[in-house]
């Protein structure tokens, strides 16, 4: 595997080269997300028939809603590990290119463990499911807030962010232009008032609760236990960590990180930016939406990132990817 990105210089990569998995977290949801893929797959409807079997009324609550309920955080976190596991069981059983790294955004993490052997779908399920309630629970609704902040980096945000009173943190570090910050609902509407007049685009988020900040402490103290108490094996693949983004190399190490991330930001940007150094230049977005195929495109140079979600994109993803790329095509 190249640790040198100068080494694979062609605009796509060719048919054998290293490929990421990525999956995506909260606000990927559809009504009806999976349900292609149970009736074409037999693979992706077992992992699907293990979920409902672990939480009974997730397939319903995932086909038919109502949506509301599905947005929940402790209903969408299953839901979301649920559906990405599937679609990869899918691309596995379709002989579709090896994984070789993965990497999921906040809630995804659990997804790539998964993918990677590190943990099974039916603890995943219930620990995702405590985690989501947990939450929940850490700060009473209209307390805190989130915000997207977009045309300008994460070091201008972070001297904003300094000036401000109250609890308002760096939650998520998307790409070189957006980053998502996290707190104190005033807190956040006052470095959100900062940031336009300093000419940035803050865009305030519709959300439940101020994930991957301080205010959840409360949510990673209660979810420490059940992550005491889960088995997890060291990943057969090359995971990349949110908090650390660095290669999860043991079970315990996986277990920490989990725990960490609650309150520790999500370092998307620099995620990418490992994967890149390693060597891949395709990627491949499992699960609900393509989020985090945008963000590769908008990050990353001389790339391939593709989504599946159905059995129609898994076909078009595998045909791109089995095929080795001819110098100048653009396939995204």
């Amino acid at each position: 595997m190249p640790e040198d990105p100068t080494t694979v210089p062609a605009r796509h990569a060719a048919a054998g080269s290293p490929l990421a998995a990525l999956f995506p977290g909260q606000g990927s949801q559809v009504l009806g997300m999976g349900h292609a893929l149970f009736e074409a797959s037999p693979a992706a409807r077992a992992v699907l028939d293990e979920a409902e079997a672990t939480l009974p009324g997730l397939l319903s609550l995932m086909w038919e809603g109502p949506a509301e309920t599905l947005q929940l955080t402790a209903n969408q976190q299953p839901a979301l590990l649920t559906v990405s596991t599937a679609a990869v069981a899918a691309w596995r059983e379709a002989n579709g290119a090896s994984i070789t790294h993965a990497a999921g955004h906040s809630l995804g993490e659990y997804s790539a463990l998964v993918t990677a052997g590190s943990l099974t779908l039916a603890d995943a399920l219930r620990l995702v499911r405590a985690r989501g309630e947990a939450m929940q629970r850490a700060v009473p609704e209209g307390q805190g807030a989130m915000a997207a902040v977009l045309k300008t980096d994460a070091e201008h945000v972070a001297r904003v962010l300094a000036s401000i009173d109250g609890v308002v943190e760096i939650a998520n570090r998307n790409s070189p232009q957006q980053t998502v910050i996290s707190g104190a609902a005033e807190a956040v509407a006052a470095a959100v008032e900062r940031l336009r007049a300093e000419g940035a685009r803050a865009v305030p988020l519709k959300v439940s609760a101020p994930f991957h900040c301080s205010l959840m402490a409360s949510a990673a103290a209660e979810l420490a236990p059940l992550l005491a108490t889960t088995a997890f094996a060291p990943p057969m693949l090359s995971v990349i960590a949110n908090v650390s983004a660095d290669v999860i190399r043991t079970g315990d190490e996986a277990r920490a990180l989990l725990e960490r991330q609650v309150t520790g930001p999500v370092r998307w940007l620099e995620t990418l930016e490992r994967l890149y150094t390693a060597g891949v230049r395709r990627f491949v977005e499992f699960g609900s939406g393509t989020v985090l195929t945008a963000l590769v495109e908008r990050t990353l140079e001389d790339v391939t990132a593709l989504a599946v979600n159905d059995p129609a994109s898994l076909r078009s993803a595998h045909a791109a990817l089995t095929h080795a790329s001819v110098p100048g095509e653009d396939r995204r």
